[in-house]
């Protein structure tokens, strides 16, 4: 009841129904917008203009104001009675408020209230039916009859003139509420059939909802684990660069060692040969003949000459060219006394003694040099320092992924005769040629192909392989049972095998004989193979910027792999170490 008198507060005056769009007069009483222009347009004319409900008169046309409370209030009540504003069906005969109908009459065509139905029922034996404003349905088309009952043969309503003439005569009727019954009972149970329909795409959603949940913890947890990942990198990759920079820095010390000593040692010389052109300098100052050639020469050999000359051999020993003049020259005095012999001659000894010793001097000097300085940065030594961190990071992260980067082999006694290997054995080649090879049992005989020496029975290995973009070529695993000769050793043509076919750049993924996905394009001639023989998964990637996914198997291996490689027409396959 409280919701009917707030409904009435609700309606606008002008066309009894809720408000729409509310607009307000200076008077104060609100009107829907629509309904309040419509009156002014036509009060216009007469050029005076009031309020519908106040009669209150204005001399120029009132502006509209919006009320948007009113605005929300409405919202808001439609909001809660949703069923009456779904309907919008009320009774035909409460003209001065909207009152909800319960029922409507299908002959008369009219709506009723709980009131007026009790006067119509006491009245009138009608059909009833559900609160409805459209009647049109409800009859016949062409009778204009209240349809009352429904024929199978032909899945339509009827009225009574339907089954007495026309198309429908003698068809096998039945009453509406019979037939309503008949098909209810087909609904339910159709309904009892998408039950369980339901009810597994229900628990599918509940397990996928699972698994979505599953999988952000997953994630969440790989980004923490490969954040501590790098973090470790970064911290062996700081430690590399230490090492690397300690080693330069400790080779620069070296090295700089030696060349301060070297130049220590040439300062030493330096301070001599000075000191001894000095004197030289001084005796060629000297005028008198005979002081000049009486002269000790001092030049003629340095403080270590005596060590290396020693005193046999007939040199001159200290004594002889010592630093005392007056020795000096007695000393010569009697050389020339005792051998007879002309000074001149004697001056002429001395000379070649100084220039020999010169010339040691130069010559020991240059020796060391090149000696101290031959000494370089070990370049080698350096870039074997950072390569092996480097592959202590490399063999860090592949521990902790969990994965294995294997030495791969090609056998050569399972190759085809037409097929070249490379030196290393990782490099496969169709020549075209037949190669000269021995029979053996494990030989390739119908198909270019080969396999490996080595063999996966567990764990988790990664490989790369490169191929020169000629010819076609596949790449995949396959058991060492695999036939050597016949259609059923080709490695895309057996249950034995599991590959992918590369041709005109383009990638097809084969097991017995069977295509499982499209073909896709390739972009770049590189190929990561991943194997994780205990959980059945071997999956391919092409390796572009970004890497993508080209397709994964899953099976359940129950042999050793071995890598396979199927070459044609001039093509190459390189297994990447």
């Amino acid at each position: 009841m409280a919701s009917a008198e707030l409904r009435d507060e609700l309606n606008c005056s002008i066309c009894l129904s809720l408000y729409t769009d509310p607009v307000s007069l200076r008077c104060g009483h609100n009107f829907c917008r629509s309904c309040i222009v419509s009156v002014l347009d036509a009060q216009e004319a007469g050029g005076v203009y009031s309020c519908p409900d106040c009669r209150a008169e204005y001399p120029e046309r009132p502006a509209l104001k919006k009320n948007r409370k009113l605005s929300n209030i409405v919202e808001h009540f439609l909001f809660t009675q949703p069923d009456m504003e779904k309907t919008r069906t009320f009774c035909s005969y409460c003209t001065k408020s909207h009152v909800a109908a319960v029922k409507s009459c299908l002959q008369c065509e009219n709506s009723l209230c709980d009131d007026h139905l009790t006067v119509h029922n006491q009245t009138m034996d009608h059909v009833l039916s559900e609160p409805t404003s459209s009647f049109g349905n409800k009859k016949c088309s062409i009778h204009k009859k209240v349809l009352e009952y429904y024929c199978p043969e032909d899945d339509t309503c009827l009225c009574v003139s339907c089954c007495l003439v026309g198309k429908h005569r003698g068809h096998q009727v039945e009453l509406l509420d019979e037939a309503s019954e008949k098909k209810k009972k087909k609904l339910r149970k159709y309904l009892d059939e998408l039950n369980p329909q339901k009810a597994e795409i229900l628990a599918k959603m509940h397990s996928l909802h699972n698994d979505k949940g599953k999988i952000k913890e997953k994630a969440s947890e790989k980004r923490k684990n490969i954040n501590t990942l790098f973090i470790n990198i970064r911290e062996q990759l700081d430690i590399a660069e230490k090492k690397v920079l300690s080693e330069i820095s400790r080779q620069e010390m070296k090295i700089l060692s030696q060349i301060s000593d070297l130049m220590k040692k040439m300062e030493i010389k330096e301070d001599e040969l000075s000191r001894k052109m000095h004197h030289v300098e001084e005796m060629c100052r000297v005028s008198d003949p005979i002081r000049l050639l009486q002269e000790s020469d001092i030049t003629v050999c340095s403080p270590g000459d005596d060590e290396d000359t020693g005193g046999d051999g007939g040199q001159t020993n200290s004594e002889e060219v010592g630093l005392v003049p007056e020795q000096a020259e007695v000393h010569v005095f009697d050389k020339v006394q005792d051998n007879e012999t002309d000074p001149k001659t004697v001056l002429q000894e001395s000379d070649q003694r100084a220039s020999l010793s010169d010339k040691s001097v130069v010559t020991e000097e240059a020796a060391v040099s090149d000696d101290e300085m031959a000494d370089d940065l070990e370049d080698v030594l350096i870039s074997s320092i950072l390569h092996r961190s480097m592959k202590d990071v490399v063999t860090y992260v592949t521990s902790e992924l969990g994965f294995h980067v294997p030495d791969i082999l090609l056998d050569v006694d399972t190759a085809h005769t037409d097929m070249g290997l490379s030196e290393d054995l990782r490099t496969a080649t169709d020549l075209g040629i037949k190669q000269g090879r021995p029979e053996s049992p494990g030989r390739f005989q119908t198909y270019c192909q080969v396999l490996s020496q080595c063999s996966f029975s567990s764990g988790r290995q990664y490989w790369e392989v490169e191929w020169n973009q000629t010819g076609d070529c596949g790449i995949g695993m396959s058991y060492p049972s695999i036939e050597r000769n016949g259609d059923q050793s080709a490695l895309d043509d057996n249950d034995k095998t599991w590959c992918l076919i590369l041709s005109d750049k383009t990638c097809s993924a084969f097991h017995n004989s069977v295509n499982p996905v499209p073909d896709v394009n390739l972009t770049c001639p590189t190929l990561g193979v991943f194997l994780d023989y205990e959980a059945g998964r071997l999956s391919f990637y092409e390796l572009c910027d970004p890497i993508r996914h080209l397709h994964t198997f899953r099976a359940s291996f129950t042999e050793p792999l071995h890598v396979i490689l199927y070459v044609f027409g001039r093509a190459s396959v390189k297994i990447r170490s």
